[in-house]
C-alpha cells in the first residue's frame, strides 16, 4: 500500500473515531455504520481521482459531487433525476428534512430519536467533516490542520452528551494522533531509509518494524494523551448549585460528598441557574397532558422580615393517608386529580420533597413528616431525597378570572399573617405598588397588574448574573435597576402584594422540565425557579408568574374575551395547547420552530415548545450552518454552499435584531439605524441627559428605541422576503396596514404588526416614548402569519434567497463610496516638477 493510500485510510479511520462521539446523542446508533460506509466510498473516490491524477481542486470537487449524489440516493431518491442526480425538488427535500431535523433537535432530549431530518444532519455533517479531513490531510498533504474539523465534530458531543466523555476524547485523540504519525512516517520514507540501530535476533533482517523517529512519536503521543486524561482529575472543579447534586441547594448537611447542603434559597437559586452543565435532578411521569402547570414545589417562604424571605418554623406531623381539601378552595372551582410518579437522582440530596401543588396524597417510603400549612413533606432522622421514588396525587385547579375577581375577603387571621411587612421596608415599594395598580377595583386585578408590569410592560430584564442582594434596600434597588432573576421578581411582587393587603408568599421549586422520548419529563438544575403565591378566598393559594421568559403565564391571569375583567390588554406570550411528550418526531413541514414557540401548531405534541432559552441547537448550528464552515470548504464544495450565504446572513440579522429573548436588546444589523440615530431622528432626548441621575433611564430608553426600530426593520424585511416590497414614503401605521392587506394576515398577526408600528411611532414622534415589551415575539408572529398564506415557491425563495439581503449590497456600496472619497481627499494634488510656478507681473 502506498503512503498516500495509507494516509487516506487513516483519515477515514480518524473521522469515524471522532464521529463515535455522536453515538450517545441519537437512538438507535445504527447511523454510524451507514456513515462509515459512505465515508469509505468518499475516500475511495478521492484515492482514484488522485491516481489519475487530477488537480487538487478537481479531486475535492469530485468527492463533493459523489457525496451529494449519495445523500440524494438515500434521502431524496424520489425527488431526484434517475434517483441519484439532484434537482430543484431534491434540494427542496433536503431543506425540508433539515428544517424538521432542527425542530426535532430542539424538541427532544438526549438521546433523540433517529428521524430522517436528524439522520441527514448527522450523516451529512460527518461526510462534510470527512471531506475536509481527507482534503487537508491527503489531497493537500497537511494533516495538522485536519484536527480542526475533527475537534468541531468532537465538540458537538462534548457539549451535548453526559457521561463517558473521556472515552470519546480518547477515540478522537487517538484517531488524530494516528493521522499525524502516518503522515510523519510517509514524509520520513521519502528521505530514504532511516537508521534505527543495529539489528537484533536471528530474524532482524526481515523485520520491518517502525523506525526510531516513528517509535519516538508514538511514545510522545501516548504520553501527551495520558497527561490530557489524568491532569484534569487533579484540577479543582466548580460545584453544581441549587437543588443539584453538587452543593448549593435547599436542605441540610455539610456540603461535601457531592450533596446539596446550602440553606439560603436566594444564593442557591442563582448558583443553579448559572451552572455550566445542566444536570438532571428529577424525572417524572404523569397522567395529564397539561404539564405546563406541573410546577414541582419544594417549600414556601412566608416569613418576610424586610431583608429576606424564609420558611416559618411550624410543627410537623405524621404523613396522613389523605391531605384533604386545600385551604380556601371552594367546591365551585373547577379541578382535576392527577397522579405523578417521581424519581430523584442519586446525587440529589435535600430535606424537602419536590411535589406538584396542591398535593392530596403521597406514597413514599422512609422517615418523612408533614407540614400542613405549606402542604410539604420534610425528612426526619437524616431522611433525604437521594434516589427517592414516590407517587403523588395532586390537583390542577382551574379558577376563572371572574371567580378570582369576585373572591370574598380572606379570614382575618390569615390576612394578618400573610400581609405583614416590616417598618424597615422602603416606602418606594408600597408607592410603586399603588402606582402600578392604579385603576384596579379588586385584589385580582391588582395582582394581574403587578404580574404584567414585571413580566411585560415594566421593561425589566431577566439576568441570572445579578447579585441576589440583601438588606432592606434590596427590593428598592431591584425596582430601580430593573435587572434580576426569578428571586428578585417573586420576592418583589410578593412584598408589593402585601403592601396592598393581598396575602402573599413565595414558593421555591422547579418549572415543569423537558419532555423525553419515553414519555417522562426531565427536570434539571436550570429548571430551578421561584414564584409568588397569592391567596384568594374560594380558590386558595394561587400561582402567579412575574418573571419574564421563565415558566408559563397562568391562564386565569389572561383577560377574558368578553372584557368583563376590567384589565388592560397587555401583550402576552401565547399559551400552548399541550405539552405532552411525543414518541415520534414531527413530520410536519408547516410547523416551524417559530410557530411552535408561538403556539401555532394546534394540539400537536408540545414537546415542540418545551425547549428553553437554551439553545441546545447551537452546537448543531456550529457544525452544520456556521459561515466559517462554508468559508473553509475548498473548490467545488464551496461553490455548492455559496448559495446558502443569503439565508445564513438573513438568519444572523434576524437573531441580532430580535435577540435570544426579550431581555436581550440586539445591536443594529448591517444597513440598519443605530440607537443614537433613532434618538436623533425622533428628537426625543426630552432632557434625559440633563442630569447624571437620569443617565440610566436615558440609556434604557435609548436601548428600547433601538429595539423597537430593529423589530420594525425585521417586520418590513420579512414582508419584503415574502414579496411585499417596502414603501419608505409611508408612515409606519400605513405601512403596517399595507402589510396586513397584501399579506392577508390573520387577526392575531395583524395586531402584532400594528403593535410594532405603534412602538416605532412612539419612538419617532412621542416626547416621552413608552416602548412596550414583546416586540420580538410580535415580529416572529408576523413571520408566521406571512408564511401561512405564501405559496411553496415563495416560502422557498424567502428561505434560501430572501429579497431583503440586497441591503448588504447597498450598505457595502455606501461604505465603499465613503472610503473612496476619504482616500481621494487625503491624496495631495500632484504638480509636475518642471512646471514653473506662476509669478506676479508687477514689474
Amino acid at each position: 500500500m502506498s503512503g498516500r493510500a495509507r494516509l487516506a485510510l487513516c483519515a477515514w479511520a480518524a473521522t469515524v473515531m471522532a464521529a463515535c462521539a455522536l453515538l450517545p446523542l441519537v437512538d438507535p446508533a445504527t447511523w454510524i455504520v451507514q456513515a462509515a460506509f459512505l465515508l469509505g466510498v468518499q475516500t475511495v473516490v478521492g484515492a482514484l481521482t488522485r491516481r489519475v491524477p487530477l488537480a487538487r481542486p478537481l479531486t475535492v470537487a469530485a468527492q463533493a459531487l459523489v457525496t451529494l449524489m449519495m445523500l440524494t440516493l438515500i434521502f431524496a431518491r424520489q425527488q431526484a433525476v434517475a434517483g441519484i442526480v439532484p434537482g430543484p425538488e431534491a434540494f427542496q427535500r433536503f431543506a425540508t428534512l433539515l428544517q424538521t431535523g432542527a425542530e426535532d433537535v430542539g424538541r427532544y432530549a438526549i438521546p433523540a430519536p433517529l428521524s430522517d431530518g436528524i439522520q441527514l444532519m448527522i450523516i451529512g455533517g460527518v461526510l462534510v467533516i470527512g471531506l475536509l479531513v481527507d482534503a487537508l490531510a491527503v489531497t493537500f498533504r497537511s494533516a495538522a490542520p485536519a484536527g480542526l474539523p475533527l475537534l468541531a465534530l468532537y465538540s458537538v458531543a462534548a457539549g451535548l452528551s453526559d457521561g463517558a466523555a473521556w472515552l470519546w476524547f480518547v477515540l478522537a485523540s487517538a484517531g488524530y494522533l494516528l493521522l499525524l504519525l502516518t503522515e510523519s512516517r510517509d514524509r520520513l520514507s521519502q528521505w530514504g531509509r532511516v537508521f534505527g540501530g543495529a539489528p537484533h535476533g536471528p530474524h532482524a533482517e526481515s523485520t520491518s518494524g517502525a523506525v526510531a523517529p516513528v517509535r519516538t512519536g508514538r511514545r510522545i503521543g501516548a504520553v501527551a494523551l495520558g497527561i490530557a486524561l489524568v491532569v484534569p482529575l487533579g484540577m479543582p472543579s466548580l460545584d453544581g448549585g441549587l437543588l443539584a447534586g453538587a452543593g448549593g441547594g435547599l436542605g441540610r448537611g455539610s456540603g461535601g460528598g457531592g450533596t446539596i447542603s446550602a440553606v439560603n434559597p436566594v444564593v442557591s437559586l442563582r448558583d443553579s441557574l448559572n451552572v455550566d452543565e445542566d444536570r438532571q435532578v428529577l424525572s417524572y411521569r404523569t397522567n395529564t397532558d397539561n404539564v405546563q402547570e406541573m410546577y414541582l414545589r419544594i417549600v414556601s417562604l412566608d416569613d418576610f422580615d424586610g431583608t429576606s424571605w424564609k420558611p416559618t418554623e411550624r410543627s410537623i406531623t405524621e404523613v396522613p393517608d389523605e391531605f384533604g381539601t386545600p385551604t380556601g378552595l371552594g367546591s365551585d372551582v373547577k379541578r382535576s386529580t392527577i397522579t405523578t410518579r417521581i424519581v430523584a437522582a442519586e446525587d440529589y440530596e435535600q430535606d424537602w420533597l419536590p411535589m406538584p401543588y396542591p398535593v392530596t396524597k403521597v406514597d413514599i417510603d422512609g422517615d418523612w413528616r408533614y407540614e400542613p400549612v405549606g402542604r410539604t413533606l420534610v425528612g426526619d432522622h437524616e431522611q433525604d431525597t437521594k434516589g427517592a421514588q414516590y407517587t403523588v396525587e395532586s390537583l390542577i385547579v382551574r379558577p376563572t378570572a371572574k371567580q378570582l375577581s369576585e373572591a370574598p375577603e380572606p379570614p382575618p387571621s390569615l390576612r394578618r399573617e400573610y400581609t405583614k411587612v416590616p417598618s424597615s421596608l422602603p416606602s418606594v415599594v408600597a408607592r410603586t405598588a399603588l402606582e402600578v395598580t392604579k385603576g384596579a377595583t379588586n385584589d385580582y386585578e391588582r395582582a394581574v397588574k403587578l404580574q404584567d408590569w414585571f413580566a411585560f410592560s415594566g421593561e425589566f430584564t431577566y439576568d441570572t448574573e445579578v447579585r441576589a442582594g440583601t438588606g432592606a434596600e434590596a427590593i428598592a434597588r431591584f425596582l430601580r435597576e430593573k435587572e434580576g432573576f426569578c428571586v428578585h421578581f417573586s420576592f418583589s411582587m410578593a412584598a408589593m402584594a402585601r403592601t396592598l393587603g393581598i396575602p402573599a408568599r413565595v414558593a421555591v421549586g422547579f418549572t415543569p422540565g423537558t419532555p423525553q422520548t419515553n414519555g417522562t419529563m426531565s427536570v434539571g438544575l436550570r429548571d430551578a425557579h421561584a414564584w409568588p403565591e397569592l391567596y384568594f378566598e374560594g380558590v386558595g393559594w394561587t400561582r402567579f408568574e412575574p418573571t419574564p421568559n421563565r415558566g408559563t403565564t397562568p391562564p386565569y391571569t389572561v383577560p377574558e374575551e368578553s372584557g368583563t375583567s376590567g384589565l388592560p390588554d397587555v401583550p402576552r406570550p401565547s399559551q400552548s395547547a399541550s405539552t405532552a411528550p411525543s414518541a415520534e418526531p414531527s413530520a410536519s413541514e408547516s410547523c416551524t420552530p417559530q410557530e411552535a414557540k408561538l403556539g401555532a401548531c394546534g394540539t400537536e405534541s408540545a414537546a415542540a415548545v418545551a425547549g428553553s432559552d437554551d439553545d441546545d441547537g447551537s452546537f448543531w448550528g456550529l457544525l452544520f450552518f456556521s459561515p466559517w464552515t462554508l468559508l473553509i470548504l475548498p473548490g467545488a464544495l464551496l461553490a455548492v454552499l455559496i448559495p446558502l450565504l443569503p439565508m445564513l446572513w438573513r438568519l444572523r440579522v434576524r437573531s441580532k435584531r430580535l435577540g435570544a429573548h426579550e431581555g436581550a436588546l440586539p445591536k443594529p444589523a448591517l444597513g440598519s439605524a443605530s440607537a443614537r440615530e433613532v434618538a436623533d431622528e425622533g428628537g426625543r432626548t426630552g432632557g434625559a441627559q440633563g442630569s447624571p441621575g437620569r443617565a440610566t433611564a436615558y440609556g434604557r430608553t435609548e436601548a428600547a428605541a433601538a429595539h423597537a426600530l430593529a423589530a420594525w426593520q425585521e417586520v418590513t424585511d420579512t414582508a419584503w422576503d415574502y414579496g411585499i416590497a417596502p414603501d419608505e414614503s409611508q408612515t409606519p401605521r400605513k405601512a403596517a396596514a399595507r402589510i396586513v392587506r397584501l399579506g392577508e394576515l390573520e387577526p392575531s398577526a395583524a395586531e402584532a404588526v400594528h403593535r410594532v408600528a405603534a412602538a416605532v411611532e412612539q419612538v419617532l414622534f412621542a416626547p416621552r416614548p413608552q416602548v412596550p415589551s414583546g416586540l420580538a415575539r410580535d415580529a416572529q408572529q408576523v413571520g408566521v402569519g406571512l408564511r401561512a398564506h405564501a405559496g411553496r415557491r415563495t416560502k422557498l425563495r424567502a428561505l434560501l434567497l430572501p429579497r431583503s439581503t440586497v441591503r448588504v449590497v447597498w450598505a457595502l456600496s455606501a461604505r465603499w463610496a465613503a472610503t473612496s472619497d476619504n482616500l481621494l481627499a487625503r491624496i495631495p494634488t500632484w504638480r509636475p516638477p518642471w512646471r514653473r510656478p506662476s509669478t506676479s507681473q508687477n514689474g
